[in-house]
């Protein structure tokens, strides 16, 4: 299930027009509009506003495209490790996000694990891992996890992720 698809249910579940939900984020009801109609997509620090004001994760809200083992005939699982974000992950899928329109020092590109587990909305349920500054350092993290798949490997490092801190609901890679 897309971003725009995502946040129109879980607005809609929410009893919230898109003018309602305009209004509790501080944009016009057309900006709303553009997004659930997948004519946009918001900058990152107004998807963590976004999910803080409709009560869910940042992973329910996300469109993703998926990239995973389906192409290799393996079932195999990795065990993934994000170092800037301190947590791991168990999963044979990884999705990542479309790119955020974002300030120069912001993250363009979220990757999630996502299970097999379908979720309350009807999508995979996906499990955040780590964000990265451009299409090629998440493409390469991608290609590499697919590789540690299809050779079997029981366990990955994330190499390409930033490290990001927040401040006032603003993302900012750490340098």
């Amino acid at each position: 299930m897309a971003f725009a698809e995502n946040l129109q249910t879980i607005r809609k579940q929410k009893n919230l027009s898109q003018e309602g939900l305009a209004e509790l984020l501080g944009v016009s009801r057309q900006a709303v509009s553009k997004w659930e109609l997948g004519e946009g997509y918001p900058e990152v620090e107004k998807l963590l506003v976004i999910a803080k004001e409709l009560d869910v994760s940042l992973d329910s809200l996300m469109g993703t495209e998926s990239i995973n083992n389906e192409n290799t005939g393996s079932s195999s699982e990795i065990r993934i490790y994000s170092p800037n974000e301190g947590i791991t992950l168990s999963t044979s899928v990884v999705t990542r996000s479309p790119e955020f329109k974002t300030g120069k020092n912001s993250p363009k590109f979220a990757l999630f694990a996502s299970s097999d587990i379908t979720n309350i909305f009807g999508g995979s349920q996906n499990r955040f891992l780590g964000w990265y500054k451009n299409i090629e350092d998440i493409s390469n993290e991608i290609q590499e996890i697919n590789t540690a798949l299809e050779s079997g490997t029981a366990n990955y490092t994330l190499k390409y992720s930033v490290k990001c801190k927040k401040s006032f609901l603003k993302l900012k890679i750490d340098e």
